[in-house]
């Protein structure tokens, strides 16, 4: 019986231990993600991502972030992007503590739920094969986490198969990029509904 109350205490002292800790690596996560560093950034509906002026492939992606129903423009939505350069590099860095990508940024919707970022299209890391992807993040005022939409992607990458084109649309997902020349810049449209139904691939 002692060996068993002392088995029962070791446990209960464990899972104490564990259950702080993982509060605590959540907070840390939250800290340490490029994500959460906008809290010192005054942020509008349009941002532009550094490298934009100099690249030669120059884009502009816009769209309106919807409520649940897909119908109510959202306010005060923020939205978080990143990317690789030209080359498929990230170039990542650490600043106080908080990891730093050379190419990302954020928007805050107005009352319309329109946004627009100003950047390039990225490169593709070769010996990797991975297609050419923007990564983002959402966060709504009432939402307690911010999570991960599906990648931007881009409708003319040689790298993104038809048959992963085909399951993306049999899907209803839109974020496949279609993107028109206007002058010297490439625009894609996508718009977002905020909480949908499980919609991944």
């Amino acid at each position: 019986m002692k060996r068993l109350l002392s088995s029962l205490i070791i446990i209960l002292s464990l899972n104490s231990f564990f259950g702080v800790n993982a509060q605590n690596f959540v907070k840390n996560i939250k800290k340490r993600h490029a994500f959460y560093g906008h809290s010192q950034i005054n942020l509008k509906n349009t941002d532009t991502i550094s490298g934009f002026n100099s690249k030669e492939e120059k884009l502009k992606i816009t769209g309106t972030i919807y409520e649940s129903d897909g119908i109510t423009p959202a306010k005060g939505v923020i939205l978080y992007i990143c990317q690789a350069d030209e080359y498929g590099d990230y170039n990542p860095k650490k600043v106080n503590g908080q990891r730093v990508l050379e190419h990302q940024g954020w928007v805050k919707t107005d009352t319309d739920g329109k946004y627009t970022f100003y950047t390039f299209v990225p490169g593709t890391y070769w010996p990797s094969r991975k297609i050419q992807q923007i990564h983002a993040i959402v966060k709504a005022p009432n939402d307690t986490e911010a999570y991960q939409l599906n990648h931007f992607v881009f409708d003319n990458d040689p790298l993104l198969r038809a048959s992963c084109k085909r399951k993306i649309e049999t899907r209803g997902l839109n974020n496949v990029l279609k993107l028109e020349k206007k002058d010297s810049l490439l625009i894609g449209k996508r718009d977002i509904i905020l909480n949908p139904i499980s919609l991944t691939y």
